[in-house]
């Protein structure tokens, strides 16, 4: 079987979490795994005999590397781009919670407490969550999380919601008969305000969907969930990882034990097109890094990115 899945892939022209525009592109992907490959600082154009009918090159996401690739380059008559470099961040389950928590500042630990605490004052003094892991779960896991995955700002700007479709949550299910799936929701009394969606794959939990309700912002709802869910994952000690897949953030950064080097590559076929695709969309990349610099010169980054957000 091949390795590569021949898929649409959408170019996202973006003003930082704002989508403007979006060109697909018939691409071939492959991800490596959290420890599937070594690192390496040469990208390797796949034999023509990979390249399907219908393919316009392929896609390597969180490709490990040694050192900092060059943005746009020419191999063997492919276009290769590189528009996300970053330190990819993954939690090691091994270890004992005890170890876990002492990575943590004991001023990053009272903190962490005291966001705990005060959510759970918010509730009257007990937090109420849940853990889903079972085939039966599935479905009401699905149906607590879609009502909070409709108001979150992934699904509302970046179409990066819980998917809902019939065929994915019979996958879930199966997931699930294989002991292949995590999924937790914290509450509010009896309403759902986060929600975390979380796949097994080689032993390793995938940080796959998440979200919360906007109101809750102020209350910290998705690191109180986070980290309600790695005690319970620590408790378990079945998983080896626990991966925060690709991309950076402050809240990957704060619970992660590890950060290796990653980037995605695009091998697109040279032709007047993907030219026109591939330089536009760098520039437009380029464009948002300076404005995002620039806002944060005004001191109106943040300020801007929650009316992006949350539309007040």
């Amino acid at each position: 079987m091949s390795r590569w899945k021949l898929r649409s892939v959408p170019f996202k022209y973006q003003l930082s979490d704002w989508t403007l525009l979006s060109i697909p592109l018939n691409l071939q992907c492959r991800s490596v795994p959290l420890f599937g490959e070594p690192a390496t600082q040469t990208i390797q154009v796949p034999p023509p005999s990979e390249l399907e009918q219908g393919s316009q090159g392929f896609l390597i996401r969180a490709l490990p590397v040694v050192d900092e690739l060059p943005k746009l380059s020419r191999q063997d008559g492919y276009l290769c781009y590189v528009p996300l470099q970053y330190e990819h961040c993954y939690i090691d389950l091994t270890l004992t919670l005890e170890t876990y928590q002492k990575k943590f500042s004991s001023k990053t630990r009272s903190t962490i407490n005291r966001k705990i605490r005060k959510y759970a004052e918010h509730c009257g003094g007990t937090i109420n969550w849940r853990k889903f892991e079972t085939p039966e779960q599935v479905r009401e896991f699905f149906s607590l999380a879609r009502s909070v995955s409709k108001l979150s700002y992934q699904e509302r700007l970046l179409d990066a919601g819980l998917p809902d479709s019939e065929a994915f949550i019979q996958q879930a299910e199966a997931l699930a008969a294989d002991n292949h799936l995590r999924a937790y929701i914290l509450f509010d009394g009896e309403r759902p305000v986060s929600y975390l969606y979380c796949p097994v794959e080689q032993g390793v939990l995938i940080y796959a969907y998440l979200g919360y309700d906007p109101e809750y912002m102020k209350l910290s709802v998705g690191t109180v969930l986070q980290w309600l869910a790695l005690e319970s994952l620590f408790g378990e000690a079945c998983f080896t990882a626990f991966d925060f897949t690709e991309g950076q953030s402050d809240h990957k950064r704060l619970f992660a034990t590890h950060q290796t080097k990653r980037a995605n590559v695009f091998l697109v076929k040279a032709s007047l097109r993907s030219q026109l695709i591939i330089h536009s969309h760098l520039r437009m990349d380029q464009f948002s890094s300076w404005l995002g610099v620039t806002l944060d010169r005004l001191g109106v980054r943040a300020k801007v990115k929650r009316l992006l957000r949350f539309g007040r």
